[in-house]
């Protein structure tokens, strides 16, 4: 197997050979970052290859439930193979259904790296396509979803480049969310703002704002990025 088809964590390893989307840094960010402190039910919608589901069943304790789904029948497989050959097989159920038909009790916190293009050329395969672009959760879709499938508590954290989280915020707000805690995410502190992770919630709450770099003056990690991912990523 090429080294590219697997990507090791310091708990367990991903194998995306034939995931439509590989392991990248949005998901990885997405998965260190979110909040889980009251979340005991989760959904990770569009899961690919599994890794931020394996990733919130890392930082969670014993009794925490999982459910990751997918429209794409082979990243299904592999995500289901992945969670099979992690420290916590029993802590998620991969389910090969789309957000629009799944059906569950409710949950604490849904999380997504949710397609983001939305007018833009299109790639050649089918999967990568649905995976990147909206044509199949259109982010309306996502939010209107993600509020039937949780409590009156719970949160929705997802992660989207800059333009595309600005347009997310707005529909979210004119369909009742509240934005609690947004961080915009550089690889250098003079660079544009390449991704923001946001968390809503439907109750009221003050947001909480901060600024993640990746790379310091020295061009090493920064501080803040090593911190972030330290339980995650052999090398620091």
């Amino acid at each position: 197997m090429r080294v590219a088809d697997k990507f090791d964590f310091k708990q367990f390893s991903i194998y995306h050979d034939r995931s439509t989307m590989k392991v990248g840094t949005d998901g990885v960010l997405l998965g260190a970052w979110t909040d889980i402190t009251q979340a005991k039910r989760i959904l990770d919608v569009g899961t690919g290859s599994g890794v931020i589901a394996l990733m919130l069943a890392q930082r969670t304790q014993e009794g925490i439930h999982i459910d990751a789904i997918d429209i794409s029948p082979t990243d299904c497989e592999q995500a289901r193979e992945n969670a099979t050959r992690s420290p916590w097989p029993n802590k998620i159920a991969v389910h090969n259904k789309s957000l629009q038909q799944f059906e569950s009790k409710p949950y604490d916190l849904v999380i997504s790296n949710p397609p983001y293009f939305i007018n833009s050329y299109k790639p050649s395969t089918l999967n990568r396509a649905n995976a990147r672009h909206t044509e199949t959760l259109e982010h309306r879709e996502l939010l209107t979803h993600a509020k039937r499938l949780l409590t009156n508590t719970g949160k929705l954290a997802v992660v989207l480049p800059y333009a595309e989280a600005n347009q997310f915020h707005t529909i979210a707000e004119h369909d009742g969310w509240h934005c609690s805690r947004k961080c915009t995410f550089k690889t250098r502190i003079n660079k544009p703002i390449e991704r923001v992770l946001l968390e809503f919630q439907l109750t009221d709450s003050q947001l909480k704002e901060e600024i993640l770099v990746l790379y310091d003056e020295n061009s090493e990690w920064s501080a803040a990025y090593r911190d972030l991912t330290k339980d995650f990523y052999l090398r620091q």
